[in-house]
């Protein structure tokens, strides 16, 4: 049976499929008898399966041309397929411990057959709203960060090197186009697809749109967004594309991948634990008030940054003669401006940060793709409270960023504000 055309994958012809590509059916040591086959995708736009057999396993992902969770009313490119195994496998090769590996790709049918990361992996998210934590997360993804956005910005990379790469993801403008709708213009204006815990924080959203000082802000992150080529990011690396285990982190998902800033990707993994964080008092219950918890989580929001930090810098001090572009060993050789010129692009990194992790909060809040840490707040007052502290807390760090010059400050404000 030849693929020469795309079609949607049900189990039938999933099997079908398996059978006519080696990379696949190897895996599972061409034993069709036993196979168990079961649909998981539960995000947002793909496909997902996972396929077993006493030989081996992995998962496929197929792309389809429209936004699942939405329906075809909503098209969307199924390229982004192409984008995801062209970051997995670079991403992979920059930090292997932190990335499953792909073992087939079809551009037809965009389809990804990669590593099943089995249980007891389980998404992030879902483990903070359950309130177990996991020792190893700030290391693990601070080392995913440091090593996937230095290796692919021009502090390592040629100008010609950089341009090339640029080049080719600019072709994931469709999802670029998707998050600057959702994350950068659809809160702040009214917009079909917007929703919010009503009516509780009907004046709120409200707000949000009436807000001069946060729209002038917005639109200076956009302008980043949108214009800055500064690292291959993940573009969309929240706890719901993070699967972890106590020993293990895995970023998956990175369909949203693209040269972009790079404070994009390190404030929305923060910008989703201070979510979490907020979400915890929805949790608590006799047994268990989440205090505890709620520390580990801010801990963990500055060991994330701390340790970033550290390794870029480290990475950055190692390479300093080699032959990235940015900043010339013939003129910035001098270790006093060597100094002057990473704490100055620290400190900028820093306030991107904090501005997108905030934007992405907000989002998350009044726009049109909301998170189960909230949403599986029975309580809608309750739920309202959680994200209204969220939510306040956000449009302040957004609009006053620039004020922060330390993790700890942020963590401070976080502590005021709850």
């Amino acid at each position: 049976m030849a693929f020469t055309e795309f079609r949607p994958l049900d189990e039938k012809y999933l099997v079908e499929y398996i059978k006519a590509t080696p990379a696949l059916s190897d895996k599972i040591g061409n034993n069709f008898d036993d196979l168990k086959i079961k649909e998981v995708g539960d995000g947002n736009l793909n496909f997902v399966y996972i396929v077993v057999s006493p030989a081996g396993s992995f998962v496929i992902k197929q792309a389809i041309p429209y936004i699942r969770c939405i329906g075809e009313s909503w098209p969307m490119t199924k390229e982004r397929a192409y984008f995801e195994a062209l970051t997995l496998r670079e991403h992979g090769r920059l930090s292997p411990e932190n990335v499953p590996e792909v073992y087939h790709f079809d551009r037809i049918m965009s389809v990804i057959g990669m590593r099943y990361l089995e249980p007891p992996h389980i998404i992030l998210r879902k483990g903070l709203v359950a309130g177990i934590e996991y020792p190893l997360l700030a290391e693990h993804i601070s080392d995913y960060m440091a090593k996937t956005l230095y290796h692919t910005s021009l502090l390592y990379h040629t100008t010609t090197e950089h341009k090339h790469n640029v080049a080719e993801f600019c072709g994931n403008v469709e999802l670029c186009r998707l998050t600057e709708q959702v994350v950068f213009s659809d809160p702040y204006k009214v917009s079909e697809y917007n929703r919010w815990t009503s009516p509780y924080l009907d004046r709120d959203a409200e707000a949000v749109r009436e807000d001069n000082i946060l729209k002038l802000e917005v639109a200076e992150l956009k302008s980043k967004f949108c214009e800055r080529a500064q690292a291959l990011v993940h573009g969309d690396l929240h706890t719901g594309s993070i699967m972890v285990t106590h020993e293990s982190t895995q970023v998956i998902d990175p369909e949203f991948a693209f040269y972009g800033p790079m404070g994009f990707d390190i404030g929305a993994f923060i910008g989703n634990l201070i979510l979490a964080f907020y979400a915890q008092d929805g949790h608590a219950d006799q047994g268990n008030d989440r205090k505890t918890y709620k520390e580990w989580i801010l801990r963990t929001i500055k060991e994330t940054w701390s340790l970033f930090y550290k390794k870029f810098t480290a990475l950055w001090d190692e390479h300093k003669d080699g032959s990235g572009e940015a900043y010339l060993p013939g003129i910035y050789n001098n270790p006093e401006l060597h100094q002057l010129v990473q704490r100055k692009f620290m400190q900028d990194l820093f306030h991107d940060t904090l501005g997108f992790g905030a934007a992405k909060m907000i989002r998350r809040i009044v726009g049109v793709a909301h998170v189960e840490d909230f949403e599986s707040i029975p309580d809608a007052s309750k739920r309202a409270q959680c994200e209204r502290l969220a939510l306040d807390l956000a449009k302040m760090l957004l609009k006053e960023r620039r004020k922060f010059q330390s993790i700890d400050e942020v963590v401070s404000a976080i502590q005021q504000l709850q």
